[in-house]
């Protein structure tokens, strides 16, 4: 088991093969605002990280967990049966469903129309040429199998959002043209923050905001810093938003409220 948010939760996750969580999928949990409440979705929650991180930080949050493959949708299941996840558990479950799912597949696999309040998604952002990896549960997780991934995961997160209801998402750099492509016509104020390693570098990631049937700008905001200096301490940004001391809200209808330093 692997401790999150000091203590917080607890993650089962496979030790030898498969995708194991770490900061993205904290970051993406930050994405949803203090305060939030209703239900969310985990898109391609693996054992649930993100949707547990949710869950840890906001008490009247309602997860679904939304994996397809079985060995880590089981893992998800067996994290919300373990006696440190006590308090979390009745408030989350799993749906083993694929999120490529339309219609009235979809809605029987549980994922209805118009159902949530917030979707988050950490989509297998890779290419499918980068597939290098003799992990398939591994590959599955990293790297995507159609090249319109991200429209095809934006399609169901519309469907399953109400309307007004936020998406949020972290892809690499290289995937900002495809996601666009997916959140048009159906989400608007977009927020898009890059996240870099130090002060000077690259971003290596981007975590993406919008709301469903918005009609607010696109904005692009100050960047997430994740160590200071040379060394591999955190900043305290990214130690608050790692350990759920604190969220990234959006900008778009909060311009009184500050962002975290």
């Amino acid at each position: 088991m692997d401790a999150f948010h000091r203590g917080g939760f607890h993650l089962l996750q496979p030790e030898a093969e498969g995708h194991r969580a770490g900061l993205d999928a904290m970051l993406l949990a930050a994405a949803v605002p203090a305060g939030a409440t209703g239900s969310l979705a985990d898109l391609g929650a693996g054992a649930g990280a993100a949707g547990l991180a949710v869950a840890s930080r906001l008490e009247g949050m309602q997860i679904v967990l939304v994996e397809r493959a079985p060995r880590m949708a089981q893992c998800a299941r067996m994290t919300i049966n373990h006696p440190l996840n006590a308090r979390l558990a009745p408030r989350v479950r799993v749906i083993e469903a694929d999120v490529n799912l339309r219609g009235e597949a979809r809605c029987a696999a549980g994922l209805a129309d118009r159902a949530f309040d917030h979707v988050i998604m950490n989509p297998p952002f890779n290419s499918a040429r980068d597939r290098t990896t003799p992990d398939d549960l591994k590959a599955q997780a990293h790297a995507m199998d159609t090249p319109d991934l991200f429209e095809q995961w934006l399609r169901t997160a519309n469907a399953i959002l109400k309307p007004g209801g936020q998406v949020s998402l972290i892809a690499r750099p290289q995937s900002l043209a495809d996601v666009l492509e997916g959140l048009k016509r159906r989400f608007g104020g977009i927020e898009i923050t890059p996240v870099c390693p130090r002060v000077g570098d690259d971003a290596i990631r981007i975590l993406v905001t919008a709301v469903k049937g918005s009609r607010a700008r696109l904005l692009l905001c100050d960047r997430i810093v994740i160590h200071k200096g040379a060394g591999r301490d955190f900043s305290r940004l990214a130690n608050d938003l790692a350990n759920g001391l604190g969220d990234w809200p959006r900008r778009t209808g909060q311009s009184a409220q500050k962002r975290p330093k």
